[in-house]
């Protein structure tokens, strides 16, 4: 009998190193949208997915891709124009984010962003990261980061004439949006890897990122993975707003 505990014990621990060791590489995962629910699927982009093979890509079932132009004030993504003008070659609908910094002055994010970012028609709004991971030490009162988010958002509303996109994650949310009625105007693409979010302050989100080790053919290692709240008339629509 003791045997026999101990052999199904290392089989639990073998099961269990392998489940891990899927996740870690992206083949299994925690959650998986409804297919018929989210039909509109796609992906958003860096430097960190390297070169990428556009050939490949423009057979996978995607119909948008969210990509990385700028951060801080001075930082511009050195693959940024050549994943723009490459999924546009492929068809894919594109919108460019800004990774927000906590420590620079919002008018400074917006000008960098305005310099690099192209203004065209049948793109998506420009999208604002707001999250914790990889920023700056630094946390502004709740007032002075909504004073400095609001005078970014002035400059990019002006420009491109489009109300911008938050992308946020439920920490940064609870600590600097919830309630904010001001803030909550504005949409909202979530990041949850664990399982399908639900509405933010009675607020429907517009785009969920749901796993952050995809695989897609013609990109080398990770990718994340992203749906669109509603079919494919609605993105439509939501792109001629």
């Amino acid at each position: 009998m003791r045997k026999l505990l101990i052999f199904i014990s290392v089989i639990i621990f073998l099961l269990f190193l392998i489940t891990v060791e899927l996740i870690n590489n992206g083949y299994i995962w925690f959650v998986y949208p409804n297919k018929k629910k989210y039909p509109i699927k796609g992906i958003d982009i860096s430097h960190h997915q390297g070169k990428i093979d556009w050939e490949k890509l423009k057979y996978e079932n995607i119909k948008f891709v969210f990509i990385k132009a700028t951060e801080g004030h001075d930082f511009i993504d050195e693959d940024f124009i050549n994943n723009w003008n490459n999924s546009k070659k492929i068809g894919l609908i594109r919108g460019a984010y800004h990774f927000y910094s906590l420590r620079i002055p919002g008018k400074d994010q917006a000008f960098n962003f305005i310099a690099n970012v192209p203004k065209e028609e049948n793109t998506l709004p420009p999208v604002i990261d707001l999250e914790f991971g990889g920023n700056s030490k630094v946390r502004p009162t709740r007032e002075e980061f909504k004073k400095e988010l609001f005078d970014f958002i002035y400059e990019i509303e002006s420009y491109y004439n489009k109300k911008p996109i938050f992308y946020i994650t439920n920490t940064f949310f609870n600590i600097y949006l919830k309630d904010d009625e001001d803030l909550l105007k504005y949409d909202i693409w979530i990041r949850n890897i664990y399982y399908e979010p639900r509405k933010i302050d009675g607020k429907e989100w517009i785009f969920w990122q749901y796993n952050c080790r995809g695989h897609m053919d013609g990109i080398k290692g990770f990718v994340d993975l992203n749906v669109f709240v509603y079919d494919e008339e609605y993105f439509k629509k939501y792109l001629i707003r």
